[in-house]
């Protein structure tokens, strides 16, 4: 700001003052500047909010090592695609950001995209969310209600974990890839749908279906295209980005000072495995800041398992 406009600002704040003095209403104009004050701060900190796209990366997601870079390059060339994918990888590594890419760099980036996790619902609940329901179905029904595929025809469905789905829905699955036919639980009528099924699990599948656990025909239909998503522990250099990215989104989200890593503690994040991948980094981090009394996290702020 110029000395001019410093001048003319102070003296506009001055009459301001002298006048809330004089009609008495000094706590009110203290109240709005604290308003003000208060805005600017929170723009000023929303506007430095670390993204993805600060980051190496791509489509959402942070990583330059080799294993990422080979992910990235599938993504751009199946996303244009309009046939079933199947993204295999551990709990954590990010299946559902490959689903997301998947979508948006499809023709049906502008539909609708819907996630759902086979394991988090109930098998008894599974079906009316997937394929929907009429008025009259069972006991809750009140209304006729369009499930996930109805919802997102001419877009994607991401079925997360699909192989905890039960075998009885597998077939029903498996008519809506080779039919693109839906039946809504306690109807007679199907209903033709339109969407891209993208499909997940950290389950190895051929073993399932070996198994009698999965079934073969839907497997086939499935892994036209498959996925993978490289655990942690196979991306080097990738640790270190994804610390600073959540250190610095932390420190954002919670309106406090950028915490840093000495190299001590960067040794030890790069030593361990990861068996929760991505997420279990994010909640180490979160986990480390969260019990910081000052702004340096050595080794003996981790968690126990990273200190050994």
């Amino acid at each position: 700001m110029s000395d001019s406009l410093k001048k003319s600002a102070h003296g506009a704040l001055n009459q301001l003052h002298e006048k809330a003095v004089a009609e008495g209403t000094l706590p009110e104009l203290v109240e709005l500047l604290c308003q003000a004050t208060r805005r600017a701060r929170a723009a000023s900190e929303a506007s430095t909010a670390p993204t993805a796209a600060d980051f190496p990366g791509r489509f959402g997601m942070i990583g330059k090592s080799p294993a990422m870079e080979a992910l990235f390059r599938l993504i751009e060339r199946v996303s244009v695609s309009h046939v079933p994918v199947l993204v295999h990888g551990e709990t954590g590594a990010g299946k559902e950001l490959v689903a997301r890419a998947l979508h948006a760099g499809s023709p049906r980036a502008d539909k609708t995209f819907l996630a759902e996790n086979c394991a988090a619902i109930a098998a008894s609940l599974l079906e009316s969310e997937l394929f929907g329901h009429v008025r009259g179905a069972f006991t809750d029904a009140s209304k006729d209600r369009d499930g996930s595929f109805v919802t997102a025809d001419g877009g994607t469905v991401f079925l997360d974990e699909i192989g905890d789905m039960p075998m009885e829905m597998q077939a029903k699955i498996l008519r809506v890839v080779q039919e693109g036919e839906v039946r809504p639980v306690g109807s007679n009528k199907v209903r033709k749908v339109d969407v891209r099924l993208v499909a997940a699990s950290h389950r190895d599948l051929a073993a399932m279906v070996q198994a009698g656990e999965f079934r073969e025909d839907l497997l086939y239909r499935l892994n036209v295209i498959t996925l993978e998503v490289p655990a942690l522990r196979d991306r080097p250099g990738d640790v270190d980005l994804l610390a600073d990215f959540y250190l610095r989104k932390i420190s954002s989200d919670d309106s406090t000072g950028l915490a840093t890593l000495t190299p001590a503690a960067r040794a030890a994040l790069n030593a361990y495995a990861w068996p929760g991948n991505v997420r279990e980094l994010e909640n180490e981090i979160r986990r480390a800041t969260a019990l910081l009394s000052g702004s340096i996290i050595n080794v003996s702020d981790l968690s126990p398992t990273l200190q050994v």
